[in-house]
């Protein structure tokens, strides 16, 4: 039985019973969020969309975020889409929305997505449905092999910073700009644990402090929590 008592902050909300497994086992999970999402609401984006629906394309999503906005502008139809995307939340959204036999490859991040992409040979452009604060890696890379990208900025990332009051053993991050929103306002311990869903977000970590980082086997936000769980599970105390 574990003795101490490990404070851990997630940057998102986690579910109800993954907290209170934690605190069965002395790990107490807090949930503020650093970011908010909102789907664009614009007349011309949605005739855009329902324009798309009626060709066969090379469609990416990288965010469970845009699967959403682009579901509701459709409003249940499903087109003949061949879809590329990031794996776990975003595929099973996708999957939920658009039937498994649209998704043509899945790759575990932006980046590798795009490798996935190029290595198909055949395609000669995409539609990445993003938010407006898309990282770079995707599309550079297609560029780079001449593989057109039509952008369309279907929601928005807006900032939601908190100050915090306590330190923290681990802090859970699944997202660069919740680690741009957190540091903007707070400083941390040294010997805070931080956690990436992924590469990108460990590396915007990086700019802000020297901390140990641990990323995620998979990106998945409940897999993640249940890693950082499991860290602390094993090891209660850490310098």
């Amino acid at each position: 039985m574990q003795q101490n008592k490990i404070n851990i902050l997630s940057t998102r909300p986690l579910s109800k019973e993954l907290i209170h497994a934690a605190a069965e086992k002395n790990i107490f999970i807090e949930s503020i969020s650093f970011i908010e999402t909102e789907m664009i609401v614009d007349e011309n984006l949605k005739e855009k969309i329902k324009n798309l629906s009626h060709h066969s394309l090379n469609i990416v999503f990288t965010s469970m975020n845009a699967v959403e906005a682009v579901t509701k502008y459709l409003n249940g139809i499903k087109p003949n889409w061949k879809i590329f995307c990031i794996g776990n939340t975003t595929k099973k959204l996708t999957e939920e929305n658009f039937a498994k036999n649209s998704i043509a490859r899945t790759a575990d991040s932006a980046s590798a997505l795009a490798n996935v992409i190029i290595s198909e040979k055949n395609i000669s452009s995409v539609v990445f449905f993003c938010g407006n604060q898309r990282r770079d890696e995707l599309p550079e890379k297609l560029l780079h092999h001449n593989i057109e990208v039509k952008e369309m900025v279907v929601y928005k990332t807006i900032p939601s910073s908190h100050q915090i009051t306590k330190d923290y053993d681990g802090i859970i991050f699944y997202s660069p700009s919740a680690v741009n929103s957190f540091f903007s306002v707070n400083k941390i311990n040294q010997r805070t644990i931080l956690f990436a869903i992924g590469n990108t977000t460990a590396t915007e970590m990086k700019k802000f402090v020297p901390n140990k980082i641990i990323i995620a086997n998979e990106p998945s936000k409940k897999l993640l929590a249940e890693q950082a769980i499991n860290y602390f599970e094993i090891q209660p105390t850490h310098n």
